[in-house]
């Protein structure tokens, strides 16, 4: 029988291979994007002190049901680049943790570039 691989360890070890060359700093917070089957999630941190400073995700009030699609995935990138740039964060490092940067990992980095992110 074949065994198959879990995508998930590997997805994981990607992240860890990124994340010792990856860091968050005050002047360029982490930028780090989760994708589940449902939703996706973004969150800008300060690794110096391990604090979240923003955060974003499709499970708030203002997506209803739309969930885990691209256009989804859009609205979250805007959304988090607004909030971003409200707290005076301009530049961020992004973390795609382990993804590949397709889809809506793609499409979130590039709407919150065009709402003025820079990375």
């Amino acid at each position: 029988m074949v065994s198959r691989d879990n995508k998930n360890e590997k997805r994981l070890y990607r992240h860890k291979r990124v994340r010792s060359k990856i860091s968050g700093t005050p002047e360029r917070p982490r930028l780090c994007v989760y994708r589940s089957n449902d939703n996706i999630y973004v969150q800008v941190i300060d690794d110096t002190v391990g604090k979240t400073l923003v955060a974003a995700s499709s499970t708030e009030k203002e997506f209803g049901s739309e969930g885990a699609n691209v256009e989804s995935a859009k609205k979250v990138g805007k959304l988090i680049a607004e909030r971003t740039l409200d707290k005076g964060i301009s530049e961020v490092v992004f973390d795609r943790g382990g993804y590949l940067y397709h889809g809506r990992v793609k499409a979130l980095a590039e709407a919150a570039r065009e709402a003025g992110l820079k990375f």
